[in-house]
């Protein structure tokens, strides 16, 4: 299921063809993507809310049916950049958002052992999407066309999606592993109980997660949104050479999913955050003084490995903080920071290489951003009872009259 609705990820792969196929500028063209992006974070939210009420089966069905048909339908624009929109970028991105959450919520309440581990595996899926999906486009692409590339593509990802959906239940009411124990209610990284997205919402400990998963996003994005003309212009490579890192940073991409989440099972979520993002400030100040592709490539790499660990480990903390009965609607309604990042991410580098002639501004200003980011992950723990930022609405107390 991750692996088709990953293969969002590939959406370069349409971005020549499009231009000179309809006129559409590559604005346009890029545009469709960040519209999947940014509305995949809200149909996130609404299928965790709608996973309560009708569990993941008929979520995950939705997703798979809307995603399909979006992919179908972007073929039969024929130069309607609105239709395109509405086709691929509102209807495959509602399909992408339902998808999406599923597995994350559906897996962590079978492996509560192995929340990091198992939400790590199954996001890695949605990593490699573009790994699969981009050779095959680039072959249908010139056989067959565009049109009948997407009607091929968006059959394949609904007979996939919806495939894998009928597998998709809930484990039966007081699950747990043959002789695994939850940990004890004192241990300070793990909630006592479950909350519900409300009173999540009414915890600064949300409001940090979100903005964790926001700054660590806006980061690897960025890169991936640069990737090919960054090598070409820093290190004189060709085109040709300059696309076999994008290549590359999906690999990491997919990889970092697992190996960030799993690691997070043993070192803490905390120091994994911590970690990732004083190592992106430290490569983004490095980035600027490369000059050989190598060493751009190994820079890149271990970037999205950060920017997939994200991804891998934060469902498992928001399962720590707030419990994983209601992760679905919680972490879904976070993700909303990933469609907010992929605007800003790749908006602000290209405005500051615009404005500066160079990339050197735009990745000083992110190793900052970095470096300033790595403090949020040291304060984070799980909400204390009674303490909340918006506490619930009480009467207030008769005001005497007297002066």
């Amino acid at each position: 299921m991750q692996i088709a609705l990953g293969a969002v990820y590939a959406w370069s792969v349409f971005r020549i063809p499009l231009t000179t196929t309809y006129g559409w500028t590559i604005s346009q063209v890029t545009g469709t993507f960040e519209l999947a992006i940014l509305v995949l974070g809200f149909a996130s939210f609404a299928g965790g809310e709608w996973m309560r009420k009708v569990g993941p089966r008929r979520v995950a069905l939705v997703g798979g049916l809307c995603y399909g048909l979006g992919t179908i339908l972007a073929g039969q624009a024929h130069g309607h950049i609105g239709l395109m929109y509405l086709s691929y970028g509102v209807l495959g991105g509602i399909g992408l958002g339902l998808g999406y959450i599923v597995p994350v919520a559906t897996l962590i309440k079978w492996f509560p052992d192995r929340r990091g581990m198992i939400t790590g595996i199954a996001v890695a899926g949605f990593g490699a999407g573009a790994l699969v999906t981009a050779p095959v486009a680039q072959r249908l692409i010139p056989s067959v066309g565009l049109p009948n590339t997407f009607a091929i593509l968006g059959l394949a990802y609904l007979v996939l999606v919806t495939g894998s959906a009928l597998c998709m239940r809930n484990p039966p009411d007081g699950y747990r592993p043959d002789g695994w124990q939850p940990p004890a209610t004192g241990q300070t990284s793990r909630a006592a109980r479950d909350y519900t997205l409300g009173e999540a919402l009414r915890s600064w400990q949300w409001y940090a997660l979100w903005a964790v998963l926001f700054l660590n996003t806006s980061a690897g994005i960025s890169i991936i949104s640069q990737a090919s003309p960054m090598a070409q212009e820093m290190t004189g490579v060709t085109a040709a050479a300059a696309a076999g890192l994008v290549g590359i940073i999906s690999i990491a991409n997919g990889s970092g999913r697992l190996l960030w989440a799993w690691l997070s099972d043993f070192a803490g979520r905390r120091r994994v955050f911590l970690t990732m993002f004083l190592l992106q400030a430290v490569i983004f100040m490095l980035l600027p003084r490369v000059e050989s592709f190598g060493a751009l490539a190994v820079l890149a790499f271990v970037v999205l490995l950060c920017y997939g660990g994200g991804f891998g480990t934060m469902p498992a903390f928001a399962a720590d903080l707030f419990g994983p009965a209601n992760v679905g609607s919680i972490y879904g309604l976070m993700l909303t920071a990933w469609g907010f990042a992929g605007v800003l991410g790749p908006t602000l580098i290209a405005y500051i290489r615009q404005t500066t002639g160079r990339y050197t501004e735009a990745l000083d200003v992110i190793a900052g951003v970095m470096l300033l980011g790595a403090v949020i992950p040291l304060m984070i723990r799980p909400p204390k009872a009674g303490a909340t930022l918006f506490p619930p609405s009480q009467p207030r107390p008769e005001l005497g009259r007297k002066l």
